[in-house]
């Protein structure tokens, strides 16, 4: 379908794609990937023909559509949410105006045998077949499916688009994208302004796309679950892997292996050529074998080992003293925003069902609720996911938490809490005019200064890119700048606020790994689901002006949304939190006392379960470290003098002791687990 050919392309002199050649066939569903800066979102802007190669072509039959989604995009304001949706449909609209056209003149006709009458009948007839085969009469249908699952309520629809934020925007356009059912789609990070729900929702629409679909995202779950091919960008170079993300991980790393041993043996080489050249340089009975060296010499093309990051991004969180038992509480915490809505000239009150009803009508001030009869209580050392859809109250009660704005209800943050707070925005309250260097040396306190230059190089920021300013830094740089200001001050209580915003995976799998080091409590709100999987034992979904919370995973709360997913065929993700499954966190209940008693035995069971998972958990580290200490210990035996330390051998035997009794612990652990599993 898209031949690619020869493709070059240089910036300021600086080659970004050297010689790249591949084919998009029909119903291919590629991943792009590389580090950033590699030229992935530069490859889906020349072939969506906003951009052009420095050499090279990129070729299609003359038909073929394509749709490009693009990171950043100008948005329009000028119409409502359907109005601007419906522009996807604007050469259905074309095709309806002909056919109204068509029958107008066929019905002021009456020469009904002449072949002028019968070439415009078969003209209509075509025309109105290709009209109903493009969906014609049931787009509105397709439009509000699209819209609903990409997380837009019926309410919406009629509302004006400058309503919205940008990411909201970003959804309409991605709506008109979907609904235009081009023949090639182009995504660049498509899930950046998404819900999980929204997410699910697209994964499946991808899923059954007739047509190719190529994009860029540091989704790994979503990518996985949408992509067959991956094409790696690395050196200027394309590396086609016809497999899943995860799959590619793994080949990938054996052609590296690979690259390293044949570098190897190539730099052996080339020393072992110089060595003679330079040991037989004057000597004339060697002149030619010396000058068949260096002919030998210059035809040696340098292999080239893939990119990789080998200044290892090490987070640590610094743990501060320790918090009390329960860092947040909170009793009947409710927020309302005051808000100006249009009164009736009839009965001077009540809000307009739509903004298209307001226009005339003078404005009177009310409240609009962003959530009521939140409670919640946060354990010491637990990390607990907020989830639910854009604008259901996540930041808002962040916020509430970090006293930035007011709220109803009691909030109480426990004894010895020490707050670090990752905003949305952090990435960019950044001075821009400043340094990467100075940015950090502003904030450092103490020795910590000194040692600046070694944290920006474990960051990525060694040598001159330092000396940049933050205005030229990426997305994912800025942010990797940021989290340097939040590891500065040792904390107990973390509240990251999507941290993984223009993060790649690499760097979000190094910050996950931070995040599970680290001591204290962690709230995290995120939309990404392999980031959290694994990592929270608790999920609080907000929905509805309501608190939900679900105890496990990730995984285990969407497993909840099962009966009204997506995936099984349902159309909008549910919404309300009859829906949701999980416990009200609101005290206006209307559960009766034997459904209040049944969930309080089921939450005691939880609780035990964790319990002994944990004992268990804990049971087989301390087997696991002892029987290592054996092991160091009888390769210490083994040696000439330590063969004679008859202390080695006495702390054996109390190893050897305390083995045993760990095993025990174990089995005993994992005895009471199975019993309490069985129940």
């Amino acid at each position: 379908m898209v031949s690619i050919d020869n493709l070059f392309v240089e910036f300021s002199a600086k080659p970004l794609f050297s010689g790249v050649s591949y084919v998009i066939n029909d119903r291919d569903r590629i991943a792009l990937v590389g580090k950033n800066g590699a030229g992935k979102s530069t490859m889906l802007k020349i072939i969506a023909g906003e951009q052009q190669p420095t050499d090279g072509t990129v070729s299609m039959p003359h038909e073929t559509t394509v749709g490009y989604l693009p990171q950043v995009m100008v948005l329009s304001d000028e119409h409502t949410v359907r109005q601007e949706a419906e522009l996807a449909f604007a050469h259905i609209h074309e095709m309806q105006a002909e056919l109204d056209r068509l029958n107008g003149e066929l019905a002021e006709r009456t020469d009904y045998e002449s072949p002028g009458y019968m070439a415009l009948v078969e003209r209509f007839t075509n025309l109105d077949e290709r009209f109903r085969m493009m969906g014609g009469q049931n787009y509105q249908a397709e439009l509000e499916r699209t819209l609903t699952g990409l997380g837009f309520r019926q309410t919406d629809f009629e509302r004006p688009t400058n309503e919205f934020s940008g990411g909201w925007r970003m959804r309409i356009e991605l709506a008109k994208i979907l609904l235009q059912r081009p023949d090639v789609l182009l995504l660049d990070e498509p899930t950046n302004h998404l819900d999980i729900e929204s997410i699910q929702w697209l994964e499946q629409f991808l899923q059954g796309y007739q047509g190719a679909v190529v994009m860029v995202s540091h989704d790994r779950a979503f990518i996985n679950n949408v992509t067959t091919r991956t094409i790696e960008i690395s050196c200027g170079q394309i590396y086609d892997y016809r497999v899943r993300y995860d799959e590619y991980v793994s080949l990938r790393a054996e052609r590296r292996e690979q690259q390293l041993r044949a570098y190897e043996n190539q730099q052996k080489e080339i020393a072992d050529i110089k060595a003679f050249i330079e040991r037989f340089r004057y000597q004339a009975t060697k002149a030619n074998q010396v000058q068949s060296r260096i002919k030998a010499l210059e035809r040696i093309v340098p292999i080239e080992v893939d990119e990789v990051d080998n200044s290892a991004l090490r987070l640590r969180f610094t743990c501060s003293q320790r918090s009390g038992d329960f860092p947040i509480i909170c009793d009947e915490v409710g927020k309302t925003y005051e808000t100006l809505l249009p009164t009736s000239p009839r009965n001077g009150g009540g809000a307009s069902s739509s903004p298209s009803q307001s226009w005339g009508r003078d404005l009177g001030r009310g409240s609009v609720p962003v959530f009521s009869h939140v409670n919640l209580t946060i354990r010491r050392g637990e990390k607990v996911a907020f989830v639910g859809r854009n604008g259901e109250g996540k930041t808002t009660l962040v916020r509430c938490i970090m006293g930035q704005i007011p709220f109803d209800g009691h909030l109480k943050i426990g004894h010895n809490v020490e707050i670090g707070y990752f905003a949305q925005n952090q990435a960019q309250l950044l001075d821009p005019e400043l340094t990467v260097f100075d940015t950090i040396d502003r904030v450092a306190r103490g020795d910590i200064r000194t040692k600046i230059r070694d944290i920006l190089g474990a960051f990525m920021f060694g040598g001159e890119e330092s000396d940049k300013k933050v205005k030229v830094l990426s997305g994912g740089e800025r942010t990797r700048l940021a989290m340097i200001k939040l590891l500065l001050e040792p904390v107990n209580l973390l509240i990251l606020d999507e941290p993984t915003n223009h993060l790649d995976m690499r760097s979000k799998d190094v910050l996950k790994q931070a995040i599970r080091d680290f001591d204290g409590t962690v709230i995290l709100v995120s939309h990404d689901r392999d980031f959290l999987d694994g990592l929270v034992t608790r999920v609080y979904a907000f929905a509805d002006g309501r608190v939900r919370e679900h105890l496990g995973g990730i995984y285990d709360y969407l497993q909840t949304l099962l009966p009204t997913s997506p995936h099984n065929g349902g159309g909008a993700p549910p919404s309300s939190p009859s829906q949701l499954g999980g416990r009200d966190l609101g005290r206006g209940s209307d559960r009766d006392g034997a459904g209040n008693s049944a969930w309080a035995e089921q939450k005691a069971q939880a609780r035990q379960r964790k319990r002994l998972e944990k004992a268990v958990s804990d049971a087989e580290q301390a087997v696991g470290e002892l029987e290592q200490a054996i092991a160091i210990l009888e390769a210490q035996m083994l040696t000439a003098e330590g063969a004679t330390d008859m202390s080695l051998y006495e702390k054996h035997g109390r190893l050897k002791q305390q083995l045993n009794k760990a095993e025990d612990e174990w089995a005993m652990a994992m005895e009471e687990l199975e019993k309490n599993t069985l129940h």
